[in-house]
């Protein structure tokens, strides 16, 4: 547990770090009329996706913040590393700072089956919903993948970031919060993750909606559901996904869509297929980290 004395030390960091910054340092418009320099307290929480009150208390060294929050204000008061790292070690998340997982590797028997699936589009999420691999037809239907640079190849991170998903998805704000919710219930399992707790930090601060909704009480993400796509090739389709838990390794997950048979959505689920296919002169293998 930390000690008052290193939560009082964590405050008066906080405090002389929120005076060092001016707003146009953290891309805020600056108004002027300010009584004392630096950033205010509330503009500090609302960067950070925390509320005022919680801030305010933290300063105050009367709670101890989760490694999300450390990540958040982080971001929020552009700490160099050697600041994070001190941040961190203030609020006792030393551990979690050097804690360093292999990076996760698309399990066999999950590509597989992602080989085996010409129809529909499927992909392998990991821990933090990284995307470890995935087959032609969902690159079809989503984004390329391949393009995407490794780091940055998250499923919540591609769709808060990438214009494009907001125009793919019908429905766009119901499958981000869907997304949100699953993220804190994979945060809340590994609390101590660093690289979990730097991708919640980032889009806290770079998105509103993702700031606001992680702040929020939303409903335990689901295993299945339907959604409604416009890609621009095949024009409207209505899928539903489903979740299939890897047996050998539970951080794992294979997602796949599908539509009803005899809908327009299956044919166009077949026309996509048929142009991947036609594109890549046959059958091809997934893709993978």
């Amino acid at each position: 547990m930390t000690s008052d004395a290193h939560l009082n030390e964590l405050g008066e960091f906080l405090r002389v770090r929120r005076a060092e910054l001016s707003p146009r340092t953290v891309g805020l418009p600056d108004s002027g009329g300010r009584r004392v320099p630096g950033l205010r307290r509330e503009e500090v929480s609302r960067r950070a996706a925390i509320s005022s009150g919680y801030y305010t208390r933290l300063e105050q060294g009367r709670v101890q913040p989760s490694a999300s929050v450390l990540a958040a204000l982080a971001h929020a008061l552009h700490l160099d590393d050697h600041q994070r790292d001190h941040l961190f070690e203030l609020a006792g998340r030393r551990r979690a700072r050097h804690r360093r997982s292999a990076a996760q590797q698309a399990h066999p028997q999950l590509r597989r089956m992602l080989d085996d699936l010409t129809a529909s589009p499927g992909v392998v999420i990991g821990r933090r919903m990284d995307i470890l691999a995935w087959n032609p037809l969902a690159a079809a239907l989503f984004t390329d993948f391949a393009e995407v640079p490794e780091g940055k190849r998250n499923c919540v991170r591609i769709l808060f970031t990438d214009p494009s998903m907001r125009t793919l998805y019908a429905d766009w704000r119901a499958v981000a919060r869907d997304c949100v919710s699953q993220l804190r219930m994979m945060a809340a399992r590994y609390p101590d993750d660093p690289l979990l707790a730097g991708l919640v930090g980032e889009l806290a601060v770079e998105n509103g909606d993702f700031g606001q909704w992680w702040g929020s009480r939303l409903v335990p993400s689901r295993r299945v559901g339907a959604m409604r796509v416009q890609h621009p090739v095949v024009g409207e389709l209505f899928l539903d996904w489903d979740t299939f838990t890897c047996g050998s390794d539970p951080d794992q997950e294979l997602v796949v869509w599908t539509a009803e048979p005899g809908t327009q959505s299956y044919d166009g689920l077949r026309t996509l297929a048929s142009r991947v296919t036609w594109r890549l002169g046959g059958p091809a293998d997934s893709r993978a980290v």
